[in-house]
């Protein structure tokens, strides 16, 4: 945005002067409340995220240097054991945990009992095997065997298979209080203790009269799972394990600046940063730390909020712009507390520049500032050492805003990412030369962080229009996809009304023109004057632009004349609402008239009816009047390029007259007491507009014609 748009002072009249003072003060509770709410919700989301410590929020990875100070120990501490290593200490002692289970002495003599009362079929008839003198040595033996199976113990095959899955080689098996250890391939499932029963002897006759027993029906688990005395007895075991393999004492140097972090050293820090955590954790100072961070937190975004009322009172009017502006640095400053916390990544992977870019893109360069600095610097308040990350974000957040202007093309995003990374690496690549350290020396890492940066910075553009969809913002992508000719409601123009497409063509840019000298929105003044006369395709020959000769106006009163003529307001915003074009261009179907007159049949009919009152609301367009610079300029231009077809001839002197007359009406009849536009931005537009009509309509030579042979002579 140009920058005398943002610092603007001297105004026809203000806005909100126009509304009733009751509306006023409605309005401005509204923007307090909302900007109440606005602080207070940021406020208590980010401070609820950011790391409770204010001893160790240091980055650090093996084989990468120490880019802090000297690092003291404050104060005794026992180095504990790698993750991984404690992982596979626990896993030992998994793989040597023997797991508990109960047997149930009752199921072996309901089984044995069932075996003694089974029956078989001898002769036709059915008698209890033990009867049979045949079977009766069979039986016994059997109970025998069954009485081996129950006191090894039957569990589940799911279950068993699980065990020797794990490793697990002994289980504790607890009968009658007394717990025995016993190999768990000595235990059976009920199909092995069916097997081990008639493998047992290797006569074939008394196989065959076993299996007369039907020993499947007396066969059940006996061992159950005892949950909670396992894991009682695992948890006793592993807080029994020592975890350290050494202690620093205090005031002991850890690291000092410049180091290469070994393994050993980076055991050290993992366990002072654990020691520091737990320690803050219950510290008495917590409270202090907290309010610290509310106290810090509150006053930036109170600042934040203090530059809206001040310059942008609009975003708070409007609402979503604020709306938007705080969600997007409260998200930014939780996933940075989030990423320093858990060490997720390295900060500068973090791409804070987004959201100066997508605040640039729907707002203003300096709101995107102020927000993107106040957010590098909330960021900062969970560094240890923020220096070199606010001056890096600061000076890439300003790369950014400037290399964004417009955005009118996907591939801006790809070029300013490509900036951003750039300014990146040459900036750190500068400041680590500063502290004495050689190009070859320079963390290649870190050209690794600032790449992704980038890459991450490309999702900006689904981004965009993810808000554009969500909040209903526009971007200056819509509004170009919106001015191609082919969109199928400026293809239906130029079929149905070709001079008023022309018409607005012309107005197009006109309106562009003066837009870029007063460093308004180009494109969204564009946009909205190509669409800005779409009603008349309900009529268009009634309309001047797209008479062929004919007026049919001639048979019509002044009042039904000018119905009509107000009828492509409305019926143009009906087109809008049906192929769903952006509110913002809406806007300018019902302001480029504004709540005027449609003066030429107005005195027309006054002139009719000398001796009568004539009621202007007839012949009043709906309205509002402009109410932003943008809206004033297709006013302006609108009302200009329309007259200017009526010149009888065109010099320089009937142009300015014309420029002047229309321009000054307008401004005399207060159409513009609703918008901030400036005194000094109506002489410039008026400037623009008379020299680009003057090389519009400017005089062609004649060019002669080729005489004949006959005329020569």
């Amino acid at each position: 945005m140009h920058p005398k748009r943002e610092n603007r002072t001297k105004t026809l009249q203000p806005k909100h002067t126009m509304k009733p003072k009751k509306m006023q003060r409605k309005d401005t509770r509204n923007v307090w409340l909302l900007s109440t709410a606005l602080v207070i919700v940021s406020t208590l989301l980010i401070v609820y995220f950011m790391p409770r410590t204010d001893a160790f929020n240091y980055e650090y990875r093996i084989g990468q240097p120490w880019r802090y100070g000297t690092l003291y120990a404050a104060q005794k501490f026992n180095i504990q054991m790698s993750d991984s290593a404690v992982e596979a200490q626990h896993d030992s002692l998994r793989h040597e945990f023997q797991p508990y289970f109960n047997m149930n002495t009752t199921v072996l003599t309901a089984m044995r009992a069932k075996l003694l009362a089974t029956e078989v079929t001898t002769d036709g008839h059915r008698v209890q095997a033990q009867r049979d003198p045949l079977l009766r040595p069979v039986v016994h033996y059997a109970a025998s065997l069954l009485d081996t199976v129950y006191m090894r113990g039957i569990m589940s095959p799911q279950l068993r298979d699980s065990l020797l899955a794990e490793g697990i080689e002994n289980v504790r098996i607890v009968r009658d209080n007394v717990a025995e250890s016993m190999p768990i391939v000595q235990t059976f499932t009920q199909q092995q203790a069916y097997r081990y029963i008639l493998q047992h002897t290797t006569d074939t006759v008394m196989v065959r009269q076993l299996t007369r027993l039907n020993l499947n029906t007396v066969l059940e688990d006996n061992l159950t799972y005892d949950l909670l005395k396992s894991e009682d007895e695992m948890q006793l075991l592993l807080s029994q394990l020592s975890t350290g393999i050494g202690f620093v004492m205090a005031n002991e140097k850890i690291v000092d600046r410049g180091d290469i972090i070994t393994h050993d050293t980076y055991l050290k820090l993992r366990s002072y940063e654990r020691v520091m955590r737990q320690q803050n954790a219950r510290n008495e100072r917590l409270p202090y730390i907290i309010l610290g961070q509310v106290v810090m937190v509150l006053l930036i975004l109170a600042v934040l909020m203090s530059y809206l009322h001040l310059f942008r009172r609009d975003y708070l009017e409007d609402q979503r712009s604020a709306i938007l502006l705080y969600a997007l640095l409260t998200l930014f400053c939780i996933a940075g507390s989030q990423m320093v916390t858990r060490h997720l990544f390295h900060i500068f992977a973090l791409p804070v520049c987004m959201l100066p870019v997508i605040v640039r893109v729907f707002l203003d360069s300096r709101t995107a500032y102020m927000f993107h600095t106040a957010t590098v610097i909330l960021i900062s308040l969970v560094l240890n050492y923020p220096y070199e990350f606010v001056i890096l974000q600061v000076v890439a957040g300003i790369i950014a805003i400037q290399n964004l202007r417009e955005l009118n093309q996907r591939s801006q995003i790809i070029h300013t990412a490509l900036v951003i990374t750039i300014t990146y690496i040459v900036f750190y690549a500068a400041y680590q030369l500063t502290l004495g350290v050689q190009l070859t020396d320079i963390d290649r890492s870190h050209l690794i962080y600032f790449l992704i940066n980038g890459l991450l910075i490309l999702f900006t553009y689904p981004l965009l229009w993810i808000i554009e969809r969500g909040l209903g913002f526009v971007s200056d992508v819509t509004l170009v996809e919106l001015t191609n000719i082919n969109n199928p409601l400026l293809r239906r123009l130029t079929e149905e009304a070709p001079g008023t497409f022309q018409h607005s063509m012309q107005v197009a840019n006109l309106a562009a023109d003066v837009a870029q000298r007063l460093g308004a929105k180009v494109q969204l003044v564009r946009t909205g004057a190509l669409y800005h006369d779409i009603g008349k395709m309900e009529r268009p020959v009634f309309f001047t632009e797209n008479q062929s000769g004919a007026n049919p106006h001639k048979h019509l009163t002044p009042q039904k004349s000018a119905e009509v003529i107000i009828r492509h307001v409305t019926y143009g915003l009906q087109l809008a609402a049906q192929y769903n074009l952006p509110a913002s261009v809406r806007r300018f179907i019902t302001t480029h008239h504004g709540a005027g007159l449609v003066r030429y049949f107005y005195v027309t009919e006054c002139n009719a009816h000398p001796d009568q009152p004539v009621d202007p609301a007839p012949f009043t367009y709906p309205g509002p009047n402009p109410e932003t610079l943008e809206e004033a300029i297709l006013m302006m231009c609108d009302g200009v390029e329309a007259a200017s077809r009526s010149l009888p001839e065109y010099t320089e002197q009937s142009i300015d007259e014309l420029v002047d007359r229309i321009v000054d009406q307008q401004v005399t009849d207060g159409y513009f007491t609703a918008c901030a536009i400036t005194f000094r931005d109506i002489a410039i537009a008026k400037t623009v507009l008379k020299e680009r009509l003057r090389n519009i309509y400017h005089t062609r030579i004649v060019y002669p014609s080729l005489s004949s042979e006959e005329e020569k002579s």
